[in-house]
């Protein structure tokens, strides 16, 4: 009888002590400036929060956002730990969690580039500048504070026609909120001309998600730094140590063709903060940064 009730304390104490153990296993959250659809998002990073979560040893849930800002908002908060940021997303995020740091890019990211695409009843074909017609017509930007559908985009128009305020030089400015939908509003018409992440563009058009009669490019942006993965600081602590190089790590070996292709990008190439300092420096200039 003697036995029967030491073997149950036992049990019970190993019991106690893996539910301590799986109590204390904190799960690895991160989140991605919604810049597409929000079917296609959930797609490609439930996808990637599985290759991390094999990769790294820990749990790891990919938590959906419903804006840029949302998406600095839940890495400041501490509601994720790491993110797929935009530029100028990556620099907010990073002034308000010291610490943090920008460990991996796309391939194309430190050369991206944003297309101005117009709709075909504009009459506009693609230039090695932005014309002088643009002025009196509509143009959507995509979120406020989206690197490619607004920043970079403002800034070169604003290099292009001497510091001018878009407001003052096209008859209707708009904010879309993601690529896609500025995509659709330019297709439809809705606005003469739209600020677009040339990836998202490229995709759509290899994938027949848009009518090129109706709408095209008409100017490409110069190149400039652009998405970047952001691990906050504290990740080591808590996750255990190396645990940032082993994130960083995950990254730059990820080699699924598929999983790649999702971004779009051929690969994942080491980042540091200090690539984005352009991005900062143009987002001071036109007073986006609190």
């Amino acid at each position: 009888m003697q036995r029967i009730a030491r073997s149950a304390i036992s049990l019970s104490a190993l019991a106690f002590a893996l539910l301590a153990q799986g109590a204390a296993a904190e799960t690895f959250r991160f989140t991605a400036i919604p810049d597409e659809d929000q079917a296609r998002l959930v797609e490609r990073f439930g996808k990637v929060a599985d290759y991390l979560e094999e990769r790294l040893g820990v749990e790891v849930e990919y938590v959906p956002v419903k804006s840029y800002s949302a998406a600095v908002t839940a890495f400041r908060n501490d509601q994720v730990q790491l993110a797929w940021f935009g530029g100028l997303s990556g620099v907010q995020a990073r002034r308000l969690v010291p610490g943090s740091q920008a460990l991996a890019q796309g391939s194309e990211d430190d050369a991206f580039m944003s297309y101005f695409i117009a709709h075909e009843s504009t009459g506009l074909e693609r230039a090695d500048e932005l014309p002088d017609e643009l002025e009196g017509m509509s143009l959507t930007f995509g979120s406020r504070t989206s690197t490619s559908g607004r920043l970079m985009p403002e800034h070169f128009f604003r290099e292009r026609f001497d510091d001018v305020d878009p407001e003052r030089f096209f008859s209707r400015v708009g904010y879309s909120g993601d690529h896609s939908r500025t995509i659709a509003l330019v297709e439809a018409g809705t606005y003469d001309i739209g600020a677009v992440n040339y990836t998202v563009w490229e995709a759509a058009v290899e994938n027949g998600r848009v009518n090129t009669d109706q709408v095209r490019v008409i100017w490409a942006t110069p190149p400039y730094p652009d998405y970047n993965w952001t691990l906050r600081g504290d990740a080591d602590e808590r996750f255990g140590e190396g645990f940032t190089e082993k994130v960083r790590a995950a990254f730059l070996e990820m080699d699924d063709p598929e999983l790649l292709a999702s971004f779009p990008r051929e690969a994942f190439i080491p980042a540091d903060n200090d690539l984005y300092a352009p991005i900062e420096e143009v987002a001071e200039e036109l007073g986006l940064l609190r």
